[in-house]
């Protein structure tokens, strides 16, 4: 039975309370011998309240699971059925999209851990990334380029950094592509020199969990600015771009074929296994901000709000089954940027809103 806290969000303004009832929160997780994370506490939090990470949750998870349910209805969006008589069991114990050896060509395009800012744009990146990963397996890693998060997020809703649904981030790249862009000032796997289009123009920051050798500068410092207003949707590939990824308006790659929905644990499983990564969305609890590593599940009933991620794979450590989930936090957050969380038990809604481009996909784009 996993362990399971009301704590509640501070209401004083006393610095000291809320230090105090952080302190309450990660004592309570880390001496609990049933839970199978822990937390730690660190200089970032000084001062702020439980639940100081709400503003990257960009996703309205009730809203979300009710526009996913509406585009099944309408048949925009498909169900992924399980194989008949399949079960979790009959599939691996274990698997990563990243250490594939039958995906060895796009390990560096799946391995990539991203940072969103100090931007409620998680929905923008999930998708971004995991179109980006199952773009590169489709075409057998001949076309092996980060999608931009920049194209997504602030052409692909009014709302940008304030939100919106992986179903309308995938919609986008179906119906208008995507150009590619790496991350802020060339950081990540590829460097200044890719010459993609539109790289994400927000700084990577510090987020949530512990500082350990995170190198960047802490939400709301000069460094990391909290975003009052999102930046424009981009017209124009950056200064640096190159051929073939110079002109905006047709370094844009998309898909054809329906959305797909994975209902069940083992669709979620197969279609990871055979056609990559895929986006889903979770309800994050304020225990979450403090994760350090291990296992997540959820210790705390208060909710920030619903963040999108990106699945990657699976496994089992001492007989707890659980996701290999990559956040966009940046590669110092976490379990080397990512987490992982109980899997089979939909724990925190994860396994409700799995959507990706379908297996049989037919994408078009520069160099395909």
């Amino acid at each position: 039975m996993l362990a399971t806290f009301a704590i509640a969000v501070a209401t004083t303004s006393s610095a000291a309370s809320r230090n105090q009832e952080r302190a309450t929160l990660i004592d309570q997780i880390n001496n609990n011998p049933r839970n199978l994370w822990t937390a730690t506490a660190y200089r970032r939090f000084e001062a702020q309240p439980v639940g100081a990470a709400k503003e990257l949750c960009g996703v309205d998870m009730d809203a979300y699971l009710a526009d996913l349910s509406e585009k099944l209805k309408t048949g925009d969006v498909r169900v992924a059925h399980d194989r008949t008589g399949e079960t979790a069991d009959d599939l691996p114990d274990s698997f990563d999209a990243a250490t594939n050896p039958a995906w060895k060509s796009c390990s560096a395009i799946i391995a990539d851990i991203r940072d969103q800012s100090a931007c409620g744009c998680c929905w923008a990146f999930g998708a971004a990334e995991a179109a980006s990963d199952r773009m590169c397996i489709a075409t057998n890693g001949k076309v092996a380029v980060p999608l931009s998060a920049q194209d997504m997020c602030f052409c692909g809703s009014k709302n940008g950094c304030k939100g919106g649904f992986p179903t309308t981030a995938w919609a986008r790249i179906e119906e208008g592509g995507l150009v590619t862009g790496g991350q802020y000032h060339g950081l990540g796997p590829f460097g200044n020199s890719s010459g993609f289009c539109s790289a994400f123009s927000l700084p990577h920051c510090h987020h949530y969990g512990p500082v350990g050798s995170d190198p960047y500068p802490s939400e709301g410092s000069a460094g990391c600015p909290r975003v009052a207003q999102s930046p424009t949707c981009p017209t124009a590939c950056d200064a640096g771009a190159k051929a073939p990824h110079q002109d905006f308006q047709n370094d844009k790659y998309s898909f054809k074929g329906r959305l797909e929905h994975y209902p069940t644990v083992p669709a979620l499983m197969r279609a990871i296994m055979t056609a990559g990564p895929v986006e889903t969305a979770f309800r994050v609890y304020a225990d979450f901000e403090n994760y350090a590593g291990g296992i997540y599940h959820k210790t705390s009933f208060h909710t920030l709000g619903g963040h999108a991620v990106k699945i990657v794979g699976w496994g089992t450590e001492n007989a707890t089954k659980y996701w290999k989930v990559a956040n966009s936090w940046n590669p110092f957050w976490g379990e080397s940027g990512y987490f992982r969380i109980v899997r089979g038990t939909n724990e925190c809604g994860i396994e409700s809103g799995a959507i990706a481009s379908p297996g049989d996909a037919t994408w078009s784009g520069p160099g395909i």
